[in-house]
């Protein structure tokens, strides 16, 4: 027995659907609403006592962290593999899924929280979030609320156009980011382009023909359709596409692009 726990437009929860379609393994998929605080019951902190998603229990087993997550499907589900063959390959493949929690989930976090989501958040959501983790929540909150005038939005962007151009070099040496082999780096990094689509801040890889190919590719297998695009939350797209153009000009200005 497999069952999922995720929500549709967390990019955690997203690359670890898509691992699953490309692997073609049966599951139980349960949404957690996180606005409404899902993640908080009683019975679902004792599966993940950080309260986030996506979380997976297989059997007896459970797996938390969707690095490690994507890991355990490919071990548990050799077929087709999602890793490459040799040490090296592997090696390289684990640079890439590091990089997202080393800033790259933090970053896609305030950026689409200060161009987006925080207008999903009411007075009564935002009292029980500030009552759950403290002041020191409300403050980075109205951060937030600031959008682009966030001080903290500026070095976020840079380190998203980072991620993009790291991805244009790698693209350089082979049609996947670890070469000729589409792999676990491919599926970790499809989510966090398509936050930037979604944003209307393609402008951040479209001068880059190889990444803007990449995604082309990603868009078009089977395992995106039905993991992601088939699941995007219809309220959340018009918010980031009309939030996400009023930004876009400063965010161009921001890394001076032509």
């Amino acid at each position: 027995m497999l069952t999922l726990y995720h929500n549709d437009m967390s990019v955690c929860a997203q690359k670890v659907r898509l691992a699953l379609a490309e692997k073609g393994v049966p599951h139980e998929a349960r949404h957690m609403n996180l606005r409404a605080g899902d993640q908080r019951d009683p019975a679902y902190l004792k599966l993940n006592p950080k309260a986030v998603v996506p979380t997976l229990v297989h059997d007896d087993v459970v797996v938390t962290e969707s690095v490690v997550i994507n890991e355990y499907i490919d071990d548990a589900f050799p077929e087709p593999p999602l890793k490459p063959a040799d040490a090296a390959g592997r090696a390289r493949m684990r640079w890439w899924t590091k990089h997202i929690d080393d800033g790259i989930f933090a970053a896609t976090g305030t950026v689409s929280l200060s161009v987006a989501f925080h207008h999903q958040y009411t007075p009564e959501i935002i009292e029980q979030l500030t009552q759950l983790r403290g002041p020191a929540y409300l403050q980075r909150f109205r951060q937030l609320q600031k959008g682009v005038e966030n001080p903290a939005f500026p070095d976020a962007i840079k380190r998203l156009y980072k991620m993009v151009t790291d991805m244009d070099a790698a693209l350089a040496l082979g049609p996947w980011l670890v070469g000729s082999t589409y792999t676990l780096a491919d599926i970790a990094y499809a989510p966090y382009i398509t936050r930037l689509d979604h944003l209307k801040f393609d402008g951040l890889f479209m001068r880059h023909p190889r990444v803007a190919d990449w995604y082309e590719r990603i868009k078009a297998r089977p395992a995106y359709q039905s993991a992601l695009a088939s699941q995007f939350n219809a309220k959340y797209l018009p918010l980031m596409d009309e939030k996400g153009r009023a930004a876009w000009p400063t965010v161009k200005t921001m890394l001076a692009l032509a």
